[in-house]
């Protein structure tokens, strides 16, 4: 489902030479596999992440989503296919202030040209499952963290993407509510062969994973 051949990513420094975050890293994430990666903050991945997930682009190397080399597509066509193909869970939450929660979660319906009230009534079912749909018409300012990731969750999941890139999707989360997202996403996996790559910090999550890697020096290796 998804390869990377490859990759490096430098940051400037400001004045500096780059900072080298990515070198040369290679990735495989099979059909309907939960991957974990894990790694000390600063180490790369969330810029994995966004690489793969299209937001951000490779200094070099190559991204491919089954038969297709996406890293080397057309903006047009990288929207299409984050739209379509890929969930998406930002440490940040990344919800839009204007709108309400449930707002929110719909909104990801728009990008498959799905029915505005068939979205709503799945974005409420998602939302009661997560334990949020008592504020579906709070705004993100009036929820707290823990609220707004699983907001966020709700919105990455609704249109049952086949891949879901998972940025500390727990990390605002207490335990109880850890629990939930976690057999959420392993629930995708085992029925519907979702493929999640998941980065995180947390060992409570590796036990869900069919497979852990550790980011290390800019490359990928086995823990």
């Amino acid at each position: 489902m998804i390869r990377a051949i490859g990759l490096a990513k430098s940051f400037s420094t400001g004045g500096g030479a780059p900072l080298a975050v990515l070198k040369g890293l290679d990735l495989e994430v099979k059909p309907g596999e939960y991957l974990a990666v894990t790694g000390p903050s600063g180490s790369g991945k969330s810029t994995l992440l966004n690489l793969v997930g299209l937001l951000d682009g490779a200094d070099s190397g190559e991204i491919w989503f089954g038969d297709e080399r996406v890293s080397s597509a057309g903006r047009r066509r990288q929207s299409l296919i984050r739209g379509r193909q890929v969930g998406f869970i930002f440490q940040a939450f990344c919800l839009i202030a204007s709108l309400t929660a449930l707002e929110n979660v719909a909104l990801a319906a728009r990008y498959v040209g799905g029915d505005r009230t068939e979205a709503r009534r799945r974005a409420q079912a998602l939302m009661e499952r997560l334990g949020v749909a008592h504020r579906t018409r709070h705004y993100p300012a009036q929820l707290s963290g823990g609220e707004q990731q699983r907001v966020a969750f709700c919105r990455a999941v609704l249109n049952d993407p086949p891949v879901i890139l998972a940025d500390e999707p727990t990390g605002n989360l207490d335990e109880d509510h850890a629990r939930v997202i976690r057999e959420e996403l392993r629930t995708r996996v085992r029925e519907r062969g979702t493929t999640v790559l998941l980065v995180t910090h947390h060992p409570e999550a590796f036990g869900e994973a069919d497979r852990v890697l550790s980011l290390v020096d800019g490359r990928l290796a086995e823990p």
